[in-house]
């Protein structure tokens, strides 16, 4: 054999052992220790967690689920109702997001092709989905010892098997994060997901506190998870007021639900170690919670839209705030919204947020007062034309940073601006209003951020839609 003839041999040799690396089956890492590794008893430990659930409320088609990781005799009947939600959806394809228990390292791993064992069978890796995943400039990439030791994916996978059929799974482990690979990563993730596509992040809550104290922090948590509230969590956690050891997991499994519309969490069932075994000295906390997408419903509009006239109608003749309190968990959740004033069909005000910062009643409070008194462009709305402005809400979704213009639907989609320190947002209604096209659009937007007319072409462009109440 010839020297070139020899070393294609070896380079095929090398490719081959890393494909098999890749392809091969991961073993079971808790099992006999976190759950049973007998299957027969495996199986009557889950259906037990998934009968206690049965009675769970259904509303709808869960887009993500939050579950704890825990050994199954602490938070085996938490998790059981989670997984009692989703039981009979035809979900195929499951994104598993977990922390590292076991391996520090920077950014996200993802698997991308292989089987994970457990006692009940084989779960293939989804290896088409994984590798659309991978960014490794965001350092999103594959580590294998990542996943040799690590519990966070694998504890979901028995009851998964319990209440689904033909899934595949992508797992992935997150490390430390900037703000860069988290971006990017909800960015990656969202672009795969479809109607049958479930998204899991694996966490537990607070850690060896006292059973008052761990209620009280778990609470909070639980509170801003309901309110998909990711600047809540992020002042609970550096705060130390709430604790999560999936905290990055969680955060970018609501991102991702944000961008795919979901506006709601709801808590199953929670519980902490000492209501499982009754020690209650140090305890860990565990929820079991889904995200979903609940539309607004037309009480729902007619109440924002009242909101804001009461809003602007107090503050124009006495300056008040107005003080209310909202029950309903849909307006309580923390939503980024504009707020519209126009008189005789003309612009007379508008403020809002980018993003969700406050739960969406509140932010349409702040902005409504904020354009009926702030504008920078026109003068405080005056009492004697209180009955004759009109008043429209936009409430944002997430923004998507475009990476061809040709994503960009006009009539669909209002465009953010970001160069330096210059910025500006026009709401999609707006191109509609004026019948601009897409490079029209492009070119207002840059101007109103202060900018020239072409700097859509060397600046960041973000995309959003918006639920436009009016």
């Amino acid at each position: 054999m010839n020297i070139i003839g020899l070393l294609l041999l070896i380079l095929f040799s090398m490719i081959h052992l890393s494909c098999s690396a890749q392809e091969k089956e991961i073993e079971p890492n808790v099992a006999g220790s976190f759950y049973p590794s007998d299957e027969k008893e495996l199986k009557e430990m889950i259906e037990g967690f998934l009968e206690k659930a049965k009675d769970i409320k259904r509303e709808g088609r869960p887009i993500a689920l939050i579950s704890p990781h825990a050994g199954y005799i602490y938070s085996g009947g938490v998790a059981g109702y989670g997984y009692s939600a989703i039981k009979g959806f035809d979900y195929k394809n499951i994104i598993i997001i977990g922390p590292s228990h076991k391996v520090a390292f920077k950014g996200a791993s993802v698997y991308v092709k292989g089987v994970f064992k457990t006692p009940l069978g084989p779960v293939k890796v989804n290896e088409a989905l994984a590798s659309k995943i991978i960014y490794e400039p965001s350092n999103i990439k594959f580590i294998p010892e990542v996943f040799e030791k690590e519990h966070s994916i694998e504890v979901q996978l028995p009851f998964l098997q319990s209440v689904l059929k033909d899934f595949t799974i992508v797992p992935i482990v997150i490390g430390s994060m900037d703000a860069k690979t988290f971006d990017r990563l909800a960015s990656n993730i969202f672009s795969i997901v479809d109607e049958r596509t479930l998204i899991i992040a694996s966490s537990d809550l607070s850690h060896y506190h006292e059973y008052d104290v761990a209620r009280s922090m778990d609470s909070n948590v639980i509170d801003a998870i309901e309110r998909l509230s990711i600047h809540d969590l992020e002042n609970l956690y550096s705060s130390r007021k709430g604790e999560l050891c999936g905290y990055l997991p969680v955060l970018v499994t609501i991102e991702v639900s944000r961008m795919l519309g979901a506006n709601v969490g709801r808590l199953y069932k929670y519980e902490n170690s000492g209501d499982v075994i009754g020690l209650k000295d140090k305890v860990v906390g565990y929820a079991s919670m889904g995200l979903y997408k609940i539309p607004f419903t037309n009480d729902d509009k007619n109440t924002l839209l009242s909101i804001a006239k009461s809003a602007i109608r107090e503050f124009v003749i006495n300056k008040k705030r107005i003080d209310i309190d909202v029950k309903n968990p849909v307006l309580k959740s923390d939503g980024a919204v504009f707020v519209t004033i126009k008189k005789d069909g003309l612009l007379r005000g508008c403020i809002g947020h980018v993003r969700p910062v406050m739960p969406l009643y509140q932010s349409v409070i702040s902005n409504a007062i904020s354009a009926c008194s702030s504008d920078p462009r026109f003068e405080p709305v005056k009492s004697e034309e209180l009955n004759d402005i009109s008043i429209e809400i936009s409430i944002l979704s997430p923004l998507k940073k475009v990476r061809d213009i040709n994503e960009i639907e006009v009539g669909r989609h209002g465009l953010v601006i970001r160069k330096g320190f210059y910025s500006g947002l026009l709401l999609p209604q707006v191109a509609t209003e004026y019948g601009w096209d897409r490079e029209k659009f492009l070119k207002q937007v840059s101007l109103k951020a202060g900018l020239y007319e072409d700097a859509w072409k060397d600046s960041d462009i973000y995309i959003f839609t918006a639920d436009i109440i009016k």
